[in-house]
């Protein structure tokens, strides 16, 4: 587990030099991270390089701890012992979450117990992944980004009008029966504590578990138009609404599926487009069904906003307390400002996990 306060200046720097360190690391770094300089293996293609040619080194391999329950290899997805997780798959991200898989790995006590969905709409991926992790517990849901295309408003920041950000909307439909439960990652996260304690959140009564900012301005979220209008700012009327980042959520699926959530948010997305009541992509209408009924998880599950803002990206520190996840929410990412030569301080936490490396 990963126990750092707020920090800044020299402790920052003092902190990503022992994390780097080869020889203060507490984990076995991947096969191909033979040397401390970061130029080494913190490289992304270029414009001119064709997607099938860069790949990712091997991971090492993760075997679970003698008190894990058994990893049956043919039991399937339906194995009750296992420990879900959906993330995303795409090239633009893609370096970003085969960091937080290895990342994930690297802290579970029973990595062989954790199954990954990712979650496409793109071709080749799963082979990819499967370069780096020869034994992980996957499979690979296409999602056709036609099913949102129509619905997906502009926003603040392009990034952000992605079809697959909305992905997280099917889950339930996309993903079998048998899964019940799932932890969804966004893909500019890595998991520094074991993912196991985030699997068995309690969410009561609760469709989502999140970690809740209440002190947050909640109003923000939304237009005057929204809240000028009781049709649509009456959504919240005998709630208590409070802000939470999409990007970390363990869901009850079955209860998801149950309600019907998917037609809610699909819902709310034809009406953003007719009157414009929010301007923040695929949050707001998680917002507007679950704000004020969410399963509260401990901040130290997502440490987020550390790619700072949706335009400029500046560098952010930690918010105090322990900390389990780490989360660059916002529009500067690690492997970008890595390799531009212009990190911030944190993102040298999250290099580490990094595996990309060109096909030779």
């Amino acid at each position: 587990m990963l126990w750092i306060m707020r920090f800044s200046g020299l402790f920052t720097a003092l902190l990503a030099i022992i994390v780097l360190s080869p020889s203060l690391q507490s984990f076995p770094p991947a096969e191909a991270i033979r040397s401390s300089h970061l130029d080494a293996y913190l490289r992304f293609p270029t414009s001119d390089t064709p997607p099938h040619r860069f790949s990712f080194r091997r991971a090492p391999a993760f075997r679970n701890a003698a008190d894990c329950a058994a990893a049956d290899v043919d039991s399937g997805v339906c194995n009750p012992s296992l420990v879900h997780v959906a993330i995303t798959l795409d090239f633009e991200y893609l370096r970003g979450s085969i960091a937080a898989v290895h990342s994930i790995l690297q802290h579970s006590s029973c990595p062989e117990s954790v199954f990954f969905h990712f979650l496409v709409s793109e071709t080749d991926l799963g082979s990819l992944v499967r370069s780096s992790f020869p034994d992980l517990k996957f499979k690979v849901y296409y999602f056709d980004p036609e099913i949102v295309r129509s619905m997906i408003s502009t926003s603040v920041r392009q990034a952000l009008e992605q079809p697959l950000n909305y992905a997280r909307n099917y889950l339930a439909g996309m993903l079998e029966p048998c899964v019940r439960r799932v932890i969804y990652l966004d893909s500019d996260l890595i998991v520094v504590d074991d993912i196991a304690k985030l699997w068995r959140t309690n969410l009561g009564s609760k469709t989502i578990g999140a970690p809740e900012y209440c002190h947050a301005n909640f109003t923000k979220y939304f237009t005057p138009a929204f809240w000028s209008d009781e049709r649509f700012s009456g959504a919240f009327r005998g709630r208590s609404p409070c802000y939470f980042n999409t990007g970390v959520m363990v869901m009850d699926l079955e209860r998801w599926r149950s309600v019907g959530y998917t037609e809610v948010i699909e819902r709310w997305m034809e009406i953003q487009k007719t009157d414009r009541i929010y301007e923040l992509g695929s949050l707001p209408p998680f917002l507007l069904v679950f704000a004020g009924e969410v399963a509260p998880i401990e901040h130290r599950w997502n440490q987020h906003g550390l790619g700072g803002d949706n335009v400029r990206g500046s560098c952010r520190d930690l918010h105090p307390g322990p900390v389990s996840l780490l989360h660059w929410s916002g529009s500067g990412k690690p492997w970008f400002r890595l390799d531009s030569r212009k990190p911030c301080p944190l993102d040298t936490l999250w290099a580490p996990y990094d595996l990309y490396g060109h096909s030779r």
